[in-house]
C-alpha cells in the first residue's frame, strides 16, 4: 500500500451485525473476534521480550499492518484492542493505528471502538506505571495524542495495582469518563474480589464498570476458579452476575493453540516464551502432546486448532468476545471463520457450539496436569 490507497470500504450489513454480542449488560455490541494490538503492530518487529525493552530490531512493515487492520474492518471487525505499552518500542501500536485510523478509517470513527490501557511502566520514575490519578490520567492524554483522537471509547486499568489504593485508580478512571477522554471504563487482570470491589466503587461514582478484559484459554483457565469452589464466585461467575462483559485476552495461549507447533516448540518461539504459561513450555512433552490431542478433536469438528480455541472460548456467555493478534491476512481470516458455522449431519450450526461428547474429549485432555515447578 501508499498514500494512494484506497480508504476502506466496509459497511456494517445486516448479516455482520447478526454475529455480534452484547457486553455485559450494556448497550455496546463487540464483534466476537476483536483485533488486538499488542504484537504486530509497533514500528518495530516483534522478536521476543518486552516492549520496553532497549534493543535494536528490524522496522515493521507498515503496509501490512495496514493492510491487516483494513481487512479487519472491511470483515466486521470494529472493535480494535491497544494499550500505552504496546509496541514495540511501547506506544508505537498507538502511533501505528493513530495513522491508519488517520489515513483510511476517519470517516469510520463512529462505527469502531477504539480502547486502550495504562498499568504497565512507560516511562522512568515513580509515576511511570501503576495505578495512580496522576499516571493514569497522564497516560490516557499521551495515548489521544498518540492515537490523534479526542476520546477513546473504552479505558482500562491494566493491572490490578495493590501498591495504591483501589478507590484512587476507580476514581481515575471516574474522571476520565465524565471528562469526556473515555465513554466507558473497564480493568484487566484484577481478581474476582477486586472486580466486585471495583464495580461498587466505580456504581457510587455513577460509572458503570463495563468489562473486564482477562487472559482465558483452554490452556490458561484461572478465570474459571473459585477459592470457595463456587463457580459463581470465579471471575467469570463475578462477572456474569454484576453485568460486567469479559473480553479474553491472549484465547489462543500466544499462539501454542495453532497447528503451527504440532511437530514441537522452537525454544526461541513466542509460544515457549509464553509469560501465561510460564518459559518451560517448549521444554514439557506434555504440552505438546495436549495440543496435539486437542487438534484430533478439532479435526473431528471439521475446523482448526486455532478455530477451536477460539470457539471454545466464545461458548461461555459471558465471554462477548476473543481478542486476536495477527500477522497477516490469511493468518487473521482463518480466526474470523471460528465464530461463524460448522456444518454438522448435513447442517450449519454455530462454530461456538461444542456436543457433550466434545466437551467430555476436550476436558479430558485438559485434566491431566502439567507439573509446575
Amino acid at each position: 500500500m501508499n498514500e494512494s490507497t484506497p480508504t476502506s470500504r466496509a459497511t456494517m450489513n445486516e448479516e455482520s451485525y447478526a454475529h455480534f454480542r452484547r457486553l455485559g449488560t450494556s448497550g455496546l455490541l463487540l464483534p466476537p473476534i476483536s483485533l488486538g494490538f499488542w504484537h504486530n503492530f509497533g514500528r518495530e518487529r516483534f522478536e521476543g521480550g518486552f516492549e520496553h525493552d532497549v534493543r535494536e530490531r528490524p522496522k515493521a512493515d507498515f503496509s501490512r499492518q495496514r493492510e491487516i487492520v483494513h481487512y479487519a474492518f472491511d470483515h466486521g471487525i470494529t472493535h480494535f484492542d491497544l494499550a500505552n505499552n504496546y509496541g514495540p518500542p511501547a506506544g508505537s501500536a498507538e502511533e501505528t493505528f493513530g495513522e491508519i485510523l488517520r489515513k483510511d478509517l476517519a470517516a469510520h470513527r463512529d462505527e469502531i471502538l477504539v480502547t486502550t490501557k495504562a498499568g504497565f511502566r512507560m516511562w522512568p520514575g515513580p509515576y511511570g506505571d501503576g495505578g495512580s490519578r496522576k499516571y493514569l490520567l497522564a497516560s490516557l492524554d499521551q495515548s489521544l495524542t498518540r492515537l490523534g483522537l479526542d476520546y477513546v471509547d473504552i479505558f482500562y486499568h491494566h493491572r490490578q495495582d495493590d501498591s495504591t489504593p483501589l478507590e484512587e485508580s476507580m476514581g481515575a478512571l471516574a474522571h476520565a469518563v465524565k471528562s469526556g477522554k473515555a465513554l466507558y471504563a473497564g480493568i484487566s487482570n484484577y481478581s474476582p474480589e477486586k472486580t466486585r470491589e471495583a464495580a461498587t466503587m466505580l456504581r457510587t461514582m455513577g460509572v458503570p464498570l463495563l468489562v473486564n478484559q482477562a487472559s482465558y484459554s483452554m490452556l490458561t483457565r484461572t478465570s474459571e476458579e473459585s477459592p470457595s469452589g463456587h463457580a459463581e464466585d470465579s471471575l467469570l461467575g463475578v462477572c456474569e452476575r454484576l453485568g460486567i462483559g469479559v473480553v479474553a485476552f491472549s484465547p489462543l495461549s500466544q499462539g501454542l493453540l495453532t497447528n503451527r507447533y504440532l511437530t514441537g516448540i522452537p525454544e526461541k518461539s513466542r509460544a515457549a516464551q509464553n509469560v501465561f504459561l510460564g518459559e518451560d513450555v517448549a521444554k514439557d512433552p506434555r504440552y505438546l502432546e495436549k495440543v496435539r490431542a486437542l487438534s484430533r478433536v478439532a479435526d473431528d469438528r471439521g475446523q482448526s486448532l486455532a478455530q477451536m480455541a477460539l470457539a471454545w472460548v466464545l461458548r461461555k456467555r459471558v465471554v462477548t468476545s476473543a481478542i486476536v493478534g495477527a500477522s497477516s491476512v490469511q493468518q487473521l481470516r482463518a480466526n474470523i471463520a471460528a465464530a461463524r458455522t460448522i456444518v454438522r449431519a448435513g447442517e450449519s450450526v454455530p462454530a461456538t457450539h461444542f456436543s457433550d461428547e466434545e466437551i467430555s474429549r476436550i476436558d479430558a485432555i485438559l485434566a491431566d496436569p502439567v507439573p509446575e515447578d
